[in-house]
């Protein structure tokens, strides 16, 4: 049962290269009580980068998850790409805000043209007629006009349009930094923002002109 106050959320994973943002994202949202229930689809290079870039085979939902986020989830449940009749498919199903991470341009497509042949694009396609939030978290450089175009499209209908960019202004000394101050920007793009992420709050020279 969802209380009044818990969010039920999406995450996509595509075959952009990225592993590791979809792993953190989903370690963080499992963690947050604000959550009642993560729908996780996997594409097939989505399954493929997993394996590639950490070690993670494919296998059984609960034991996907639990080498994944390094325990098991009740939270956590595991949809199949190809089942266009799950529940995110309709949007009579209340999913409160979506993230494809990484999204790969191939998927970026899909999505502004409303092709709706998997899971991942379906489900996004809903979150848009809905008018909730989506968000795209690009991984790919440089950007053909195709691919800056396929963003507008899908940014005009409702999305947020966030590539995977690393920032430097909270000095960053290890991957798993970048990585966290990321995904944590894009959970507060999401209504979910983290005790985790960095907040700037002017440099020393501008506190100084100031006072």
């Amino acid at each position: 049962m969802v209380e009044n106050n818990q969010k039920i959320v999406t995450v996509g994973v595509t075959g952009a290269s990225g592993a590791i943002l979809a792993q953190k994202i989903l370690s963080l949202l499992d963690a947050d009580s604000r959550i009642a229930k993560i729908h996780l689809v996997v594409t097939e290079t989505g399954q493929r980068i997993f394996s590639e870039e950490l070690a993670i085979p494919g296998g059984a939902p609960n034991q996907f998850v639990e080498r994944l986020i390094g325990h098991a989830s009740a939270k956590i449940q595991v949809l199949p790409n190809k089942d266009v009749g799950a529940s995110i498919a309709s949007g009579s199903y209340p999913v409160d805000a979506m993230v494809v991470i990484p999204c790969s341009v191939g998927t970026l497509a899909k999505i502004a043209a409303g092709t709706c042949d998997d899971l991942v694009a379906r489900s996004a396609d809903v979150m848009l007629k809905e008018g909730r939030k989506l968000t795209l978290c690009l991984r790919d450089t440089p950007f053909s006009r195709i691919h800056l175009e396929n963003m507008l499209r899908a940014q005009q209908a409702g999305a947020v349009i966030m590539p995977a960019i690393p920032s430097f202004y909270h000095a960053p000394k290890t991957i798993d930094d970048l990585v966290t101050q990321y995904v944590c920007r894009v959970l507060a793009q999401m209504g979910l923002p983290q005790n985790e992420m960095f907040r700037w709050t002017g440099s020393a020279a501008a506190k100084e002109a100031k006072a």
